[in-house]
């Protein structure tokens, strides 16, 4: 797989709280930070204080190997009990040219939310790289034919960290 291919993953999990308890937690994008091996810190721009499509955040993240480095997040999509989906851009162009709005995202990140039929929810998070240039990009560009090995060992710590975080938005539901 190529990352222009647009890879992406997604790991699902089923919560005993019903959709609107639960959408209650995943709106909660500071939480994350508690659940996230990589998110530590958001700051919401422009006066807002959650989401809502157009609504930005500063996402400040930290990697043991990576490092420590900040996106840009625009909510695309936020229909309440449903999906909250946003895009990681490059504002300040430390990857390409810098991003003026979410049509050229370095990710695009989604949670869906379903009710299940013994009232819980099916919470799903998924992942889809590209298609603008990214840290992942600058990796691939040391060691072209790697490519695949660097896009399949970061799909599977995004995949880790999903997993991390469902978890934490599950208990986080359920108490």
């Amino acid at each position: 797989m190529r990352y222009a291919d647009r890879p992406g993953t997604r790991r699902e999990v089923h919560i005993d709280a019903d959709p609107a308890r639960v959408w209650e937690v995943v709106t909660d994008v500071e939480a994350m930070t508690g659940w996230s091996p990589e998110l530590v810190r958001v700051e919401w721009r422009n006066g807002a204080d959650g989401p809502a499509p157009g609504v930005r955040y500063l996402g400040h993240n930290r990697h043991p190997v990576i490092g420590e480095w900040c996106t840009t997040s625009e909510i695309t999509e936020c229909v309440p009990c449903r999906t909250l989906t946003w895009r990681v851009l490059d504002t300040e162009g430390v990857y390409s040219d810098p991003a003026k709005d979410a049509t050229a995202p370095m990710a695009t990140w989604s949670f869906a939310l379903t009710p299940a039929p013994d009232g819980g929810t099916a919470l799903r998070q998924s992942v889809t790289l590209g298609p603008a240039p990214s840290g992942l990009s600058a990796y691939i560009g040391r060691a072209p034919g790697q490519e695949e090995a660097i896009v399949a060992y970061r799909l599977g710590e995004l995949a880790r960290g999903m997993e991390a975080t469902l978890e934490g938005i599950r208990r986080a539901a359920e108490a």
